[in-house]
C-alpha cells in the first residue's frame, strides 16, 4: 500500500496504577467542599494511637515500703501536612488545536499523572524527611525481612493497621515471596499482619533514602506510616476562555490544569533498605 498521510486519530487513553496512592483500598481520600477548601492551605491535628495504652497493677504487688504506683499519662503531639500542587499544562500550534481541544487534553494529562506525582512529593517531603533508618549496620535486608522489620516498628509505635509504601518496581519481588495478598473484599494488597499496601510509580522515581540519599545500585527502599489520610481539592484550569489560551505572538495555545492535595499521615515513618537482586 503506498504511503500517505497519516491520519489522525484520539490519544491512546491510559488509567493510574491500581494501588496507588489515590488508590481508595488503602487510602482514605477526601474530596474537599467549597465550605472546607481552607483545609487545602495545609492541616494540623492532635494524634491519636501513637502512645501505648499501659497495663494497670494491683497495687498491692508493689513494695509497701517504696512510693505508691501512679498512673502515666501521654502529652498529646501536633501532627501537620502541607499542601502538595500538581499540575499538567498543554501546548500546540493554535489553528490545528481548539481551546476545547486543549483543555481536554490538560484534563486528561492531570488525571493520568496526578497519582505519580502526589507519591513522588509525600516520598520526597513526609518519608525520606521523617523517617526512622532501621536498616542494620551489616547491610541492606531481604525484601521479607524488611517488611518483618518494617512491621515491627509500626507495631510498637502504633499498633493499628499502617500503610507500607513500596516502589512499583519491587512489586513483583512481594508477589513472589507471598508477601503480599489481595483482600477479596475490597482488593488491597496487604501483608499478612493486615498492613495495607501503596504500590507506586511515583516512589519508584525517587527511591531515596532518609535524608534523600539514593539508593544503592541492586538495592531500593521500603516506608512503612500509619494510615493515610488524603485531602484533594478541585481542578482548576487556566485560563477559563479561549481567547486568553493563545499568545498572539506566536500563535501557540496554552491550557494549565492544576490541583492541590494535602496527605497526611500518623505517628513513626520507619524505612529500611533491602536488596532487588543479589
Amino acid at each position: 500500500m503506498p504511503a500517505g498521510l497519516r491520519s489522525y486519530v484520539e490519544a491512546i487513553p491510559g488509567m493510574p496504577l491500581p494501588h496507588g496512592i489515590l488508590g481508595a483500598s488503602c487510602t482514605t481520600v477526601i474530596d474537599v467542599p467549597e465550605d472546607r477548601i481552607h483545609e487545602l492551605n495545609g492541616v494540623e491535628w492532635q494524634s491519636l494511637g501513637c502512645c501505648p495504652v499501659k497495663v494497670w497493677a494491683d497495687p498491692c504487688e508493689y513494695n509497701p515500703l517504696g512510693p505508691p504506683p501512679t498512673k502515666e499519662f501521654c502529652r498529646l503531639e501536633t501532627e501537620h501536612a502541607s499542601p502538595i500542587h500538581v499540575y499538567a499544562g498543554a501546548e500546540c500550534s493554535a489553528p490545528g488545536w481548539s481551546y476545547t481541544q486543549a483543555r481536554a487534553h490538560a484534563l486528561q494529562s492531570l488525571e493520568l499523572g496526578e497519582q505519580q506525582a502526589v507519591e513522588a512529593s509525600f516520598w520526597r517531603s513526609k518519608l525520606t524527611a521523617d523517617a526512622v533508618d532501621l536498616t542494620p549496620a551489616a547491610g541492606p535486608l531481604s525484601i521479607a525481612q524488611g517488611v518483618a522489620v518494617l512491621e515491627g516498628c509500626l507495631a510498637e509505635t502504633y499498633g493499628g493497621v499502617g500503610t507500607i509504601h513500596v516502589p512499583a518496581g519491587v512489586a513483583a519481588l512481594l508477589g513472589c515471596c507471598n508477601l503480599l495478598r489481595e483482600d477479596p473484599e475490597t482488593g488491597a494488597q496487604r501483608t499478612l499482619a493486615g498492613n495495607c499496601a501503596v504500590i507506586g510509580a511515583g516512589y519508584s522515581a525517587e527511591n531515596t533514602g532518609p535524608g534523600g540519599i539514593p539508593a544503592d545500585p541492586g538495592t531500593t527502599w521500603l516506608y512503612i506510616t500509619g494510615p493515610l489520610v488524603v485531602r484533594r481539592g478541585p481542578v482548576d484550569v487556566t485560563p477559563d476562555r479561549p481567547g486568553s489560551s493563545v499568545n498572539i505572538r506566536n500563535n501557540d495555545r496554552k491550557v494549565l490544569a492544576e490541583r492541590t492535595y494535602v496527605v497526611g499521615t500518623t505517628c513513626t515513618v520507619c524505612a529500611v533498605k533491602v536488596m532487588v537482586h543479589p
